[in-house]
């Protein structure tokens, strides 16, 4: 084999290399996706069973009904009249209540529409919103700006 030969061999084979990388990386980039709706997003745009998804908005007052154990049931509304019945078995976040910020993954089941949801992120404080929740309300033009009471830095 010529010093030519070997080479584009040696070249050949680094290309092959990172070309399998990057498909490797792109199938679990692909595998890992969730897409965020608002439950009015889900009137408009069903989303078959099965498919992982997040889903965010507010906790429907007198929505959040204890069941056996761990397990929770309560609707998420987005103000728009919309609900979507979430069932959710874990451990809730100390700071979720009725009315306040939600973002939960999961997938919805199929048959009855209900989402089973495996992780609940709750709003941290009264003034946030969790970013994709804040810019959807902002979209469908619900989007209330709350001034902040406390100074950007403290001393």
């Amino acid at each position: 084999m010529t010093r030519k030969q070997k080479r584009l061999t040696v070249i050949g084979a680094g290309v092959s290399f990172i070309i399998a990388a990057v498909l490797l990386i792109m199938f679990a980039f692909n595998e890992s996706v969730a897409y965020f709706y608002l439950p009015a997003d889900l009137a408009t745009n069903p989303v078959p069973a099965g498919t992982r998804i997040r889903l965010g908005g507010l906790v429907g007052e007198g929505s959040v009904v204890r069941g056996n154990g761990t397990t929770v049931q309560f609707s998420v509304t987005d103000g728009t009249g919309q609900n979507v019945k979430v069932r959710y078995t874990g451990i809730l976040p100390d700071l979720f209540r009725e009315g306040q910020g939600v973002v939960t993954e999961g997938t919805f089941e199929s048959g009855n529409h209900e989402f089973i949801a495996d992780t609940v992120l709750a709003k941290h404080d009264e003034k946030y919103l969790p970013r994709d929740v804040a810019e959807k309300l902002k979209e469908q033009g619900l989007w209330q700006q709350v001034q902040a009471d406390r100074p950007e830095t403290r001393k």
